[in-house]
């Protein structure tokens, strides 16, 4: 008897891209995310289809048809339905959302009249039809409902905290002025990186980086045992406002790249970033300010400015040493979100300008709400369990 092979979604999608290739890249596209939502929904079920388990929540209700417009044009796919139990494919949601703010942002430069022919072509590609100033306001409400949502969502107890800030462009005034995207995220006491809150100023000035830290504080931040940060002036005079007493870890990256001006000749640049790693580097404090006061008296003659400044500054970057040994790498710079920034600008750079800054901060609110639920459910970043307080921790 002949054993005939039962079609699957896998052999449909190898059909389909072996006849037309990338032609039928959207209808392969289709059968992925049709196939994933069923799987995710089998999840949320605790079952398969049609299997009785002691564990099942709620039962599949069919599908509803939905058409999603994305890059690679419309697909239509079958969002799979329950009963008894709430369930929308996250995979989705999360890519509808940052992709809406995406498009939003490059439809208010279209709009407005701000936008250039290339914007117009990338607002009819993205996009697919011409928008209407209607059509973008009433998407833009809804969108930034749920981001504010998001934006103001109650935190708890996060032990490590980062903060960094980067810049894009913002049309404000008629004018075209760079503004700061103000970012902080932490490490909870469960080991899971989250992203904590994002905003929009025009500046790094104390008094944006103050509200910024004070809405987290009233958001219900709270536990925080250490910082870690750049120095600028704005933000620093915030963060001792804020949070007085808190350990401060100054970026070994961004001090590295700061000594580069007290050098004073080129080729002393490699032995300079030598020494600060070593130092860095250290198995403990001691060794570090052992390290560090060799490194001091080794520049006193050639370099007395750099010497200076070494031995007032480079300290501010070892507080990372009252911690655990294995936190130490993760938390002794800002790399952390250094994806972060990488994910925004991906994305910025297609709208180029943004029209006003409401534009600008719910794209960047979009992407990162993406990352964070992704660091919110995905793998143990730090084990911090029976974290004990630094010793130089003040407490109230």
């Amino acid at each position: 008897m002949t054993h005939q092979e039962q079609s699957t979604p896998f052999h449909e999608l190898v059909q389909l891209l072996a006849e037309h290739g990338f032609d039928g890249m959207a209808q392969a596209i289709e059968i992925l995310m049709n196939e994933a939502m069923k799987l995710e929904r089998n999840e949320t079920l605790q079952a398969a289809p049609y299997q009785r388990t002691a564990t099942r929540q709620g039962y599949a209700n069919g599908f509803k048809s939905k058409t999603v417009n994305s890059r690679l044009g419309a697909l239509q796919l079958q969002i799979p339905q329950t009963r008894d139990v709430e369930f929308y494919p996250s995979t989705l949601q999360r890519g509808e959302r940052s992709e809406r703010a995406l498009k939003l942002a490059v439809a208010e430069m279209y709009v407005q009249g701000v936008s250039t022919r290339k914007v117009a072509e990338i607002t009819h590609e993205l996009c697919g039809l011409d928008i209407s100033s209607s059509q973008v306001s009433r998407a833009a409400t809804l969108l930034d409902e749920e981001l504010e949502k998001w934006r103001n969502r109650a935190l708890g107890h996060v032990p490590y905290l980062i903060l960094d800030a980067r810049y894009e462009k913002v049309r404000h005034g008629g004018s075209v002025v760079d503004c700061a995207v103000l970012l902080a995220a932490g490490v909870t006491p469960d080991g899971k990186r989250s992203i904590l809150g994002v905003s929009v100023s025009l500046s790094e000035a104390e008094v944006h980086w103050r509200t910024f830290l004070k809405s987290l504080i009233q958001r219900g931040l709270h536990g925080v045992e250490i910082i870690t940060s750049d120095a600028h002036e704005g933000l620093a005079a915030a963060r001792k406002a804020c949070f007085n007493g808190i350990a401060w870890q100054r970026c070994q990256f961004h001090l590295q790249q700061n000594a580069r001006q007290y050098v004073p000749k080129v080729f002393m640049r490699d032995e300079v970033v030598t020494d600060l790693r070593a130092i860095f580097n250290a198995p403990d404090r001691p060794e570090a300010d052992r390290q560090l006061k060799t490194a001091v008296d080794k520049y006193a003659e050639s370099a007395p400015k750099l010497a200076e400044w070494m031995e007032a500054n480079v300290p501010e970057s070892l507080a990372v040493f009252a911690l655990p040994e294995a936190h130490r790498c993760k938390l002794r710079t800002t790399n952390m979100l250094e994806r972060l920034n990488k994910e925004i600008k991906r994305r910025t750079r297609v709208a180029t300008l943004f029209p006003n800054d409401a534009s600008l901060l719910r794209l960047v609110s979009a992407v990162l709400a993406e990352i964070s639920e992704d660091w919110e459910t995905g793998k143990i970043y730090l084990r911090i369990e029976n974290l004990d307080p630094l010793p130089e921790q003040r407490r109230g």
